[in-house]
């Protein structure tokens, strides 16, 4: 079908105008803003490997550039993350609900990743900031061990009429993930529905382990 520049432009007048009559019905309606004027979309650990491993997924590659296009035009709306999902509002022809479920995180995956990060995670600040060593930073972005999904354990489901498995209002709210976590990383736990705060514990019980070996030497020492 061709558009001419008047059709899109009076679309866009009539998504605004739904999207005025749903606010004025106490609705929330809130844009996801892509960082403006950047070349990358995400700018923090946590962002840029969530869009990272995203783009690994190849049978998605022909869908993600249209649904990046999307998100920097300001089409995403209230997106939330809960446990196993995603739901937003992106604008297209229309309104359209979007929802992506994401199977949690296996609890024996989750729990090599707890171990293997003994004694390596300084604070929750520093978890959050993505400063971690090399090593479980390797782990926690591996795309088969580590924290984020795969293909197979993601459903979509988009009220478009695009038959495709990822339709471009899907992809949107993918990406739109990557910004979120940008401000809000421990979203990304949230999601797999597993406790970011188990990492941090553990790394405190190493570092208490230590310190009671370290005093028992001491000890021995003064004998």
């Amino acid at each position: 079908m061709w558009w001419s520049y008047e059709d899109v432009q009076e679309q866009k007048k009539r998504i605004q105008r739904e999207i005025a009559k749903r606010k004025k019905r106490g609705e929330k309606f809130e844009v996801l803003a892509a960082p403006p004027g950047q070349k990358k979309l995400c700018a923090t650990f946590w962002g840029q490997a969530w869009c990272k491993n995203l783009e690994s997924y190849q049978q998605y590659e022909s869908r993600l550039p249209r649904g990046r296009s999307y998100l920097r035009q300001g089409n995403v709306h209230n997106l939330e993350i809960e446990a196993g999902q995603l739901s937003a509002v992106v604008a297209g022809s229309e309104l359209y609900d979007t929802s992506i479920y994401i199977q949690p995180l296996p609890k024996k995956q989750w729990q090599q990743i707890v171990k293997a990060g003994a004694g390596q995670v300084g604070s929750m600040l520093d978890l959050l900031a993505g400063k971690l060593g090399d090593g479980l930073m390797r782990l926690l972005t591996d795309p088969q061990d580590g924290l984020f999904p795969k293909p197979k354990e993601i459903r979509f489901d988009c009220s478009c009429p695009d038959h495709a498995d990822m339709c471009k209002h899907v992809s949107a709210v993918l990406y739109g993930v990557g910004v979120l976590l940008d401000t809000r990383p421990e979203l990304l736990f949230t999601l797999r529905g597993v406790d970011q705060a188990e990492l941090l514990s553990n790394a405190s019980s190493a570092a208490i382990t230590d310190l009671s070996a370290n005093a028992g030497d001491l000890a021995d020492g003064r004998r």
